[in-house]
């Protein structure tokens, strides 16, 4: 690994933890603040903090694909699932389980294996301003056609957003190579227009990626982690002159080692942490619910399952004793007062 990717190694890793503490501190204030407008938002210190912990990790990523090619920066990105793993079980004070263990080390396996077929010198080659337009043209098309209505739309526009971004990434490779190329003006019409199209597919993957998530995190979250370097890679190996090393042999072991990252993110974004028992201090009274009350409250739990008394309402109708009355008992026999 020469000098160059190196360097574009380790501003990705850089990039990750940063995105990662981004994602996890955005996470901590969503579940603190779920009510909270805009306004609310913006006057919290913790939310810039995890703006600029964003705007960080952008930059450091734009800093690497200047240094380290597509194949190389675009799938060292999984690391943002990998470094949230530690910090999340961290700030949420419990332990990393054994399942997020295992899809940390496949991730890392897969990885190491892409580094080894894809060190290539710092790149030079950017897109010309036709082949950047073609781009932009196929991609649109591509994501129109994931875009549509239909079933299973969350993986459809978790598979759009990556792409989008994946291509966002390599138009960005194209912008930064050509601004500091000395021989040429750093603002040139093909640096604007290159940098007009990132800022339309980073914008577009952002929003692909908020309407993917309405249907859950898991299997969304894994697409958009894949889609993302397989795009970029796709740039880099057809257009900007890419090539993984070591022939045949080496194309394999890219093919294994993707393959293994793949099954790390996967196994990443399906792992959930064990429930943390909440222990109720035993109380002489008991608040009953009648039957038909305790009914209806079962079918609402039913009706939504994450609620998080969904243990408590979900009573069986023999579990309750029989509720005493609040007047006292007559006597059977006539004649007799009750005494008060």
């Amino acid at each position: 690994m020469n000098a160059a990717t190196l360097t574009a190694v380790v501003l990705s890793l850089f990039s990750a933890v940063a995105y990662a503490a981004a994602a996890v501190a955005q996470e901590r204030l969503a579940s603190r603040n779920a009510d909270a407008g805009i306004r609310r938002l913006l006057a919290t210190g913790a939310w810039w903090g995890s703006v600029l912990l964003n705007a960080g990790g952008a930059l450091l990523h734009v800093v690497a694909l200047k240094y380290g090619p597509l194949t190389v920066v675009q799938p060292l990105g999984a690391l943002t699932l990998v470094a949230a793993v530690p910090l999340g079980a961290r700030v949420a004070g419990r332990r990393v389980s054994a399942v997020e263990w295992r899809g940390t080390a496949l991730t890392l396996l897969g990885l190491a294996a892409i580094l080894v077929t894809a060190s290539g010198p710092a790149p030079d080659d950017i897109l010309s301003l036709p082949e950047a337009m073609a781009v932009a043209g196929t991609t649109m098309i591509l994501i129109g056609i994931l875009a549509r209505r239909g079933a299973r739309p969350g993986l459809r526009h978790a598979s759009a957003s990556g792409i989008a971004s994946g291509v966002a990434s390599a138009l960005t490779q194209t912008v930064t190579v050509a601004a500091t190329n000395s021989s040429g003006p750093v603002l040139s019409w093909q640096v604007i227009g290159v940098a007009l199209l990132v800022a339309a597919f980073a914008a577009g993957g952002l929003i692909l990626s908020q309407t993917a998530y309405r249907g859950g995190l898991g299997g969304p979250l894994a697409l958009v982690t894949l889609a993302n370097p397989v795009a970029a890679a796709v740039i880099g190996l057809t257009l900007l002159g890419e090539r993984l090393q070591g022939g045949a042999s080496g194309l394999l072991l890219a093919l294994v080692g993707a393959g293994l990252a793949g099954w790390g993110v996967v196994t990443l974004s399906r792992a959930t942490p064990d429930p943390v028992p909440v222990s109720v201090p035993a109380s002489p009274e008991r608040v009953v619910i009648p039957s038909s009350a305790a009914a209806s409250a079962s079918a609402s739990v039913l009706d939504d399952e994450e609620h998080p008394v969904a243990s408590v309402l979900a009573l069986e109708a023999h579990s309750a004793p029989v509720e005493p009355s609040l007047m006292p008992r007559q006597p059977s026999e006539p004649g007799h007062l009750t005494s008060l």
